[in-house]
């Protein structure tokens, strides 16, 4: 895998533009959603078990709202970030008992990005996902924890062919209707795991530096859209 300087060049100012595109574009993207502005500023859906509570149904995600990133230290100095474009997932909420809910999620693998095309290339081969091979990455819960006023997900991570069992803490919000008349859930999550654990063996030492940490970052933000009742 290489990582130059210009792809990080590159990157900081994509990703600085998006952000200053996001703040710029705000306060329309708000006028035009239907969410009020108490609803943006995180007033009436701050992270909450009563959200959770109100939530029993099944859900899908809006894939146009949802972000499935990652972080990776580079040369023990950087971070290098990337994203997943192609996914699927149910969700399913019993908000009277919340261990009897269930999560359900399908990552396309090939669909990894990271703004640089050789990168993504050396990422879906042999070398780290193997994406012919392992064409998904999945998560299915076997049991939803409350604690305090979040929540944990145990459950499996099928990655690069090898299974685990994890912990998943996250936090809910909403559940808010959107301009269409349907209820939308936000769900977050940080989740850290050694890639080494599932296989992803690759490494370089430059000087003594790994070029690859071991440790990646996991964060998901969900946009869960109300399916209607069957």
């Amino acid at each position: 895998m290489i990582f130059r300087n210009t792809a990080r060049a590159k990157q900081a100012a994509i990703f600085g533009a998006a952000t200053l595109g996001t703040l710029l574009l705000a306060p329309l993207a708000i006028s035009r959603s239907g969410i009020t502005p108490a609803h943006a500023a995180g007033a009436s859906v701050a992270p909450t078990t009563a959200g959770y509570a109100a939530a029993t149904g099944t859900w899908g995600v809006d894939k146009s709202h949802t972000d499935i990133g990652f972080a990776i230290t580079h040369l023990a100095v950087s971070k290098v970030r990337g994203h997943f474009n192609d996914f699927e997932g149910t969700v399913k909420v019993d908000g009277v008992k919340p261990e009897n809910s269930s999560v359900s999620f399908a990552i396309k693998t090939a669909s990894i990005d990271t703004a640089n095309a050789q990168r993504d290339g050396h990422l879906k081969g042999a070398d780290f996902f193997d994406a012919e091979k392992y064409p998904e990455i999945t998560f299915k819960s076997t049991k939803i924890v409350q604690k305090g006023k979040g929540f944990t997900a145990l459950g499996v991570l099928t990655l690069h062919g090898v299974s685990k069992t994890v912990a998943m803490p996250f936090t809910v919000q909403g559940p808010v209707k959107g301009p269409d008349g349907v209820q939308h859930l936000g769900v977050d999550t940080l989740l850290t795991i050694n890639r080494q654990d599932y296989g992803l063996a690759w490494s370089k030492v430059v000087e003594g530096v790994s070029m690859v940490s071991n440790d990646v970052a996991i964060t998901i933000s969900l946009d869960l859209a109300k399916k209607p009742a069957a």
